[in-house]
């Protein structure tokens, strides 16, 4: 099992852990503490994960920053695709393709979901991310192509 799922698996079980896990992914990749995600959901296939609506994510018209919401996308696409993959796979981010609908005002959610046999033994996999404000309508949205292959034997 690979350590990311491992880890996933321990923290679920106790109170807070999806924050834990989100802390220590924070930990392991540094950049992705800038926006304080946390995720809500993380399975295999599926994964969401929400960041709240401060000033040190605004833009100049005080809404979150467009590179804040490129940044929760490829949190919850990559964890999600890590904790999904068998063990015997990695994956790294080619590409994004992102849109930004309408002005980001409040607390924002990330979804994601796709099915777990869709991935190629080497080649793109395309995660689709969906960005939320709390009415529930869609402020951005993102296509990040992701190059999985299998891993080297260590022999």
């Amino acid at each position: 099992m690979n350590q990311t799922r491992f880890m996933l698996d321990k923290l679920k079980k106790l109170p807070f852990g999806l924050t834990a896990f989100s802390k220590a992914i924070c930990f392991k990749a540094p950049y992705f503490s800038s926006i304080s995600p946390v995720f809500t959901l993380l399975e295999s296939g599926k994964g969401e994960a929400r960041i709240r609506n401060r000033r040190a994510l605004h833009n100049h018209l005080g809404t979150v920053h467009a590179i804040a919401m490129a940044n929760l996308c490829e949190f919850v696409g990559g964890v999600t695709l890590e904790v999904s993959l068998p063990d015997s796979h990695r994956w790294i981010p080619k590409g994004m393709n992102i849109q930004y609908r309408k002005k980001a005002e409040t607390d924002l959610v990330a979804r994601t979901s796709f099915p777990l046999d869709a991935w190629p033994d080497s080649g793109s996999f395309v995660v689709h991310v969906d960005i939320f404000d709390k009415n529930e309508q869609i402020v951005c949205d993102a296509d990040i192509e992701m190059h999985v292959s299998k891993k080297k034997d260590k022999g």
